[in-house]
């Protein structure tokens, strides 16, 4: 009996060594995902995480971060924390310009789905009642200072016009409703937030200030691009899959907005309705972000155009739209 198990143990200890190193599979290691907290605009990662859109699509994810601002999910690639994340497109290109992160632009998210807001009993009636106020934006560099920039510009105000304030959207509808703010400009749903807690009206949606305009984007580090294209491939499948299902099924939509917000239904459905979902690219949006961001000294490009053109990857895109055309 002892003579048998020693042959058994041998022969397992041969059969091991001498097995092809191809024989074992080795798992793919989960792909690191981030996200801005509570941001309706986020609305198609929240579905496919709920949905297991990106399991379902052969890629693992793990959510490694979730953010309160563009610029701090931005330092998170930056510390290589992150593989792919759903972010604003403005503080993305700021942070490949300026040499902090190497990322692409794989897919848009969103488009328009910001506003200013101000004090529902205030005095401020328009844009350029705004001088001499203080208005939160939720970061430097971010959609939403863009917008307010221009906002300010169409009026005919300049930035030193108005008192900005930083302040992170969470904590905006409180400031604004304690005095210590007279507007903020956010994204949804704490502009449909303010106005269904009475706090706040509407002085001017984003789309009001720039229609169409490109908010939101799916980015991919590029160092994972390189070592993964697969995974980047699936991903956006996951991606495409989530955002027609805002279109196809509008209700499970909102009850999936509800759980990862916190907001009432009835505040969701009104943030979504202030939303374009769309996943495909805006080179023309990309290249003013660009233009303007120069101008302002956030960023310096020698070309514009070329810069756009290299921070925008549409390639893996149409890859995965054809898949999907092919499957369904």
């Amino acid at each position: 009996m002892i003579r048998y198990i020693c042959l058994l143990a041998l022969a397992l200890i041969l059969g091991i060594a001498l097995a092809p190193a191809g024989c074992s599979k080795q798992e793919d290691p989960m792909v690191r995902i981030g996200y801005l907290q509570s941001d309706l605009h986020q609305l198609p990662a929240f579905i496919a995480l709920s949905k297991g859109l990106f399991l379902d699509e052969g890629v693992d994810v793990m959510v490694a971060g979730v953010f309160r601002a563009g610029p701090e999910e931005m330092s998170a690639f930056a510390a290589g924390e992150l593989d792919v994340g759903y972010v604003g497109a403005a503080p993305a290109t700021t942070a490949v310009a300026n040499g902090a992160a190497r990322v692409k632009i794989l897919a848009q998210v969103n488009k328009e789905g910001s506003a200013l807001v101000v004090a529902k009993q205030g005095k401020i009636e328009g844009l350029k009642d705004l001088a001499g106020r203080t208005v939160a934006i939720p970061g430097h560099s971010t959609v939403q200072d863009f917008l307010m920039r221009q906002a300010l510009q169409s009026a005919g105000l300049d930035l030193q016009d108005v008192s900005v304030v930083v302040i992170k959207p969470p904590e905006m509808i409180g400031s604004l409703a304690a005095g210590h703010i007279d507007g903020f400009i956010a994204w949804e749903p704490y502009v449909a937030r303010a106005l269904t807690r009475g706090a706040g009206k509407i002085l001017a949606r984003s789309r009001d200030i720039w229609a169409h305009h490109p908010c939101c984007a799916l980015v991919a580090a590029t160092e994972f691009m390189e070592a993964r294209p697969k995974a980047v491939d699936r991903i956006l499948r996951a991606h495409i899959r989530a955002t027609r299902l805002i279109r196809e099924d509008p209700e499970e939509a909102v009850a999936i907005g509800v759980l990862y917000t916190g907001m009432d239904a009835e505040t969701v459905k009104a943030a979504m309705a202030d939303i374009e979902f769309d996943y495909h690219p805006s080179r023309h949006g990309e290249l003013h972000y660009v233009r303007f961001l120069d101008r302002l000294g956030y960023i310096r490009v020698q070309d514009p155009g070329i810069f756009t053109d290299g921070i925008i990857d549409a390639g893996p895109l149409e890859r995965a739209e054809k898949l999907i055309g092919e499957k369904h």
